[in-house]
């Protein structure tokens, strides 16, 4: 009989870390651990996963394996050919440029389709149909609808977000106190981020605000005032950058 081998993935986030801690703690066989990095994570969520990669390999003699699209976000963004015809079709007939996705949309979040799930889940399947491996998923126990057809051992624990975030903290994992700021540590680029999430990021991470607008700037002038084009559907980054702005003034010359 084969030995069984076992997968977990890694977001970096609070749910999969309290998950991948406690897998080490309680001696769950572990073989591989998965991670799809965007490249537009935050400076802390690196070093959280460097620190991480480094209890891993003391304690099991493995590192984290990191996957990454071969061009990355920007070039998706704004420099891949586009190929299928009804979409070549229909980017001539609006006057849309044939290269890039422009910011991600409601209905076709790009990034998290090619940067995470398609990565993940191609590695994943490689591992099942090879080893026929067990796959971990770090969901918390208050996330139900989320689960699938893997292994969620947060949930057969009972341990729900708010707890997996106190025992990453317990063990000393802080993220450099981004959850003390954030209500997810996701991309940080994000257009799906809550408008008091951006202001935070506009506050506190002043330099990928920076980025940002560089970002929307660029997406404006090769996708113009399209979905494409738009960071949201109401809001440039330069018009939430004033909006932020005016509000500080607001509260400055207030008695």
């Amino acid at each position: 009989m084969t030995e069984e081998y076992h997968a977990v993935s890694l977001s970096g986030g609070k749910d999969s870390t309290a998950m991948l801690l406690l897998m080490i703690e309680r001696g769950m066989p572990i073989n591989s651990v998965l991670t799809a990095d965007t490249g537009m994570e935050f400076p802390e969520m690196y070093l959280h996963l460097n620190k991480l990669d480094e209890y891993l390999f003391s304690e099991r003699g493995i590192h984290i394996t990191t996957l990454r699209h071969p061009k990355g976000f920007e070039w998706l963004m704004f420099d891949e050919p586009k190929q299928r015809p009804a979409t070549i079709e229909n980017r001539l007939r609006l006057g849309v440029p044939l290269c890039g996705n422009g910011w991600p949309g409601i209905r076709v979040r790009w990034c998290t389709g090619q940067l995470k799930t398609h990565l993940i889940s191609k590695e994943v399947n490689r591992l099942k149909g090879d080893f026929n491996a067990i796959h971990y998923v770090g969901i918390a126990a208050d996330e139900p609808k989320r689960i699938h057809n893997d292994r969620y051992p947060l949930v057969e624990w009972g341990i729900t977000e708010k707890e997996a975030l106190r025992i990453c903290y317990d063990r000393g994992y802080d993220w450099g106190g981004l959850y003390e700021i954030y209500h997810r540590c996701s991309c940080w680029c994000c257009p799906f981020q809550r408008i008091d999430e951006l202001r935070k990021l506009r506050r506190h991470h002043p330099e990928l605000w920076a980025k940002l607008l560089e970002m929307d700037k660029r997406a404006l002038a090769q996708f113009g005032d399209t979905p494409l084009g738009r960071f949201r559907p109401n809001w440039t980054v330069a018009q939430l950058d004033q909006r932020f702005a005016a509000e500080e003034n607001e509260r400055k010359d207030d008695p």
